[in-house]
């Protein structure tokens, strides 16, 4: 493989066909060979930067987490519920107000991120959006009243739905192939490390009796913000995205800078550039109406479809964790505990599902994951309905085991799929539209959720385990005959094999 002198300048010569054939099939052939560790030793400057641009989605999942705990904490439910039997509790409509935020932000954050991303790169869009978030913190901060913290919930939720968007997007254009399911699913991880830590600091605040026990855990946004500033000036661009723009000499510097020297960049870039012609030809455009064109639809759908699937087969409730477990009959301690051992037990399975992915690949692992939640989702249901000594219990073990099979499958999973099944061209639009319609799955969620789950309304408690694994039967139908194999395949083959129509259940042995 070629040696690049780090400190020699950049330079980009013409390439002729045959030269441009000669690169394409090189770095092809060494995408196809390298081996997990083997990128992991030729990019680690890739992974770096890859984990900086997914902390966003740490304050994203963050925020969620945060305020589902804060309805089981008795500071906050005194200084912003009224009295009801024995205790405070906040009503069904203002925690699906509150909650609104998140799932808001999302549609269009979403959205609206992926025209900046496209305009002006994902590094510029980032760095604005985390400036953004700095201040609007402060509202969710100071807010001693349900409006206020409405308004701070809403605004925030619309900054913070755009890292899901950058995070997974900047993820697949700077890792190869052999890391790729690793970096764009590491996003799951950072969900679950959000959801974990708003767990973990509500635990710890949750005894004081002042407002600090709902201001400190809001105030700790301002930490990750702390961590990114420094690394806004320093990161690289997507080689992707500079190659679209005709910026090559600024794409090859950024191979470069993401890569060791041992890597032949131009090869790469050759390349990159070979299968954005590709995807010019094959008018895959790069609007966000092109998302939608036939050309696009089916890898669209399939990008929806996976991402979809995580709030139909029951995340949302992981949400309502701490909750959940304290209507279930668990003390405030308890619940609290039990919620941080579900994400600690998501974290390590997430990690888990990374050597999952290069051994089984995409389709088995998500589907196979897919009706594991599915059947444990009946049981929760079952056992609410005929009484047994230790149901609490049960149920409480059942979601435990739920969610790491989530966290192993599902989860992770889809990243990797709606990251790889997208054409490069549209892929920030393509990924922004498949969360918009996840989120507005999740309105739903957040609307319904708080009527059948709190004790004022239909108190259903663990009978949602029959609601979410109805859910999730037509999911795992469509899933079987939608969701192709894209372990091992280079954004280039996967152009042509849908270009080609092949079938789901082809997509694994087809040769091109």
């Amino acid at each position: 493989m070629e040696k690049q002198d780090a400190e020699a300048p950049v330079e980009v010569r013409k390439l002729s066909t045959q030269d441009i054939s000669e690169e394409v099939a090189e770095a092809i052939a060494i995408e196809h060979t390298l081996t997990f560790w083997e990128a992991v030793k030729l990019y680690p400057k890739a992974i770096g930067w890859s984990v900086y641009f997914s902390l966003g989605v740490i304050m994203l999942s963050f925020d969620p987490q945060l305020l589902g705990n804060l309805y089981a904490m008795p500071a906050f439910q005194k200084d912003f519920g009224y009295y009801f039997e024995d205790g405070y509790i906040i009503s069904a409509p203002w925690q699906t107000g509150l909650s609104m935020g998140n799932p808001i932000g999302q549609v269009v954050g979403a959205l609206a991120a992926g025209i900046p991303m496209e305009l002006y790169g994902r590094k510029k869009t980032f760095n604005v959006c985390v400036i953004m978030v700095t201040g609007l913190v402060f509202i969710q901060f100071f807010a001693r009243s349900l409006k206020v913290l409405l308004a701070g919930e809403l605004l925030a939720g619309l900054v913070l739905g755009a890292f899901v968007v950058i995070a997974p997007a900047y993820a697949s254009e700077v890792t190869p192939l052999a890391m790729r399911s690793v970096s764009t699913s590491y996003v799951n991880l950072c969900f679950v490390t959000g959801q974990l830590l708003g767990n973990g600091v509500t635990a710890a605040t949750k005894e004081l009796e002042s407002h600090w026990a709902y201001s400190i855990p809001f105030a700790l946004q301002w930490f990750w913000v702390l961590i990114i500033l420094p690394g806004m000036y320093f990161a690289p661009e997507s080689p992707w995205w500079l190659a679209r723009q005709g910026r090559l000499a600024d794409a090859e510097d950024s191979l470069r800078r993401l890569s060791s020297r041992h890597v032949n960049v131009k090869a790469i870039l050759a390349q990159i550039i070979e299968t954005d012609k590709l995807e010019t030809e094959m008018e895959a455009g790069s609007k966000y109406l092109d998302v939608f064109r036939k050309v696009n639809w089916r890898r669209t759908e399939i990008a929806i479809g996976v991402y979809a699937t995580q709030v139909l087969c029951g995340i949302y409730l992981i949400n309502y964790g701490t909750y959940f477990f304290s209507l279930a009959g668990l003390n405030t301690q308890q619940a609290y505990n039990m919620g941080i051992g579900f994400l600690a037990v998501g974290w390590v399975s997430t990690i888990f599902s990374w050597f999952l992915m290069q051994r089984f690949g995409r389709r088995v692992l998500y589907n196979s994951g897919l009706t594991l939640l599915m059947l444990i989702m009946f049981l929760v249901g079952i056992l609410d309905v005929v009484p047994t000594k230790g149901a609490i219990w049960a149920q409480s073990a059942l979601l435990l085991v739920w969610n790491f099979t989530f966290d192993w499958s599902v989860g992770p999973v889809a990243y990797a799929i709606f990251c790889e099944v997208s054409a490069t061209r549209v892929r920030s639009k393509t990924i922004a539209v498949a969360t918009a319609v996840q989120a507005i799955v999740g309105i739903i969620m957040t609307v319904a959720i708080p009527y059948l789950i709190n004790p004022d309304q239909a108190n259903l408690k663990g009978k949602l385990g029959f609601f979410f694994g109805g859910l999730s039967l037509p999911c795992l139908v469509w899933c079987w005959f939608r969701v192709p194999e894209m372990k091992g395949r280079t954004y280039e083959e996967l152009d042509i094999m849908f270009e080609r129509r092949v079938r789901t259940r082809e997509f694994k042995r087809y040769v091109i």
